[in-house]
């Protein structure tokens, strides 16, 4: 599973990325969750991202302008398993 978290590198975009690495650390290495941080801005316009910061989940925007929690972002990874 690839996690790409999208922003230019603001506060807000930070902590959204320090939130994904941590819920996806909870999760067992097995799983092979990858976390990328994304702050090319041609990028984000491609994914339909006009608001930062964006999370997306193997090519699907998850979350668009908000900064989710841990436990969010766990809830959010779980929906995306197969």
């Amino acid at each position: 599973m690839k996690i790409e978290v999208l922003g230019p590198g603001c506060k807000r975009c930070e902590q959204l990325y320090e939130n994904t690495l941590s819920a996806a650390s909870d999760f067992d290495p097995s799983t092979g969750i990858e976390v990328e941080k994304v702050t090319d801005i041609n990028y984000f316009e491609k994914k339909g991202v006009f608001m930062t910061p964006g999370l997306v989940i193997d090519g699907k925007v998850a979350s668009v302008g908000k900064v989710l929690s841990v436990e969010e972002i766990k809830e959010t990874i779980k929906g995306n398993m197969g």
